[in-house]
């Protein structure tokens, strides 16, 4: 189908619009991958700038954090963030470890994610001597 404009100019948009239809789509496709690349991009550029991987060996001494554990019987607001030192038994994987609970979490699954645990430093008493050592784990509900 051909259509003469005021100029004296032949069309043929029946066979041209699939074509034409298909360069616009596509030209907006590359741009919105464009602009998703570089998002992409720019995270992973924020990714790697703060964050620190964490190494973790057997025999290290951890603590785990309370953020799952849901039956210790203070307030979650007034419960201590992590508790222990734990020793790793076995590294997992990659992004998680094995440790040894002591009698009071002896309920709670041994394999933590790398996020919920972080490493022990012990201080002496010598140095400080009003703070608690080891943080003591709040009291257990029994179900």
């Amino acid at each position: 189908m051909e259509y003469k404009d005021h100029e004296g100019f032949t069309h043929d948009w029946v066979t041209l619009l699939p074509a034409v239809q298909l360069a616009y789509n596509t030209r907006a496709c590359e741009t919105a991958s464009k602009f998703i690349a570089e998002a992409k991009e720019y995270n992973k550029q924020g990714w790697d700038k703060s964050h620190m991987e964490r190494y973790f060996k057997e025999g290290d001494q951890v603590l785990v954090s309370t953020l799952n554990f849901n039956n210790l019987k203070a307030l979650k607001k007034m419960r201590d963030s992590f508790v222990g030192p734990f020793t790793i038994i076995k590294l997992m994987r990659k992004n998680s470890v094995e440790v040894k609970l002591t009698e009071e979490f002896s309920r709670k699954h041994l394999v933590f994610a790398v996020g919920l645990v972080k490493p022990y430093f012990h201080t002496g008493e010598d140095k400080f001597p009003c703070r608690k050592n080891n943080p003591t784990p709040s009291e257990i509900v029994e179900v």
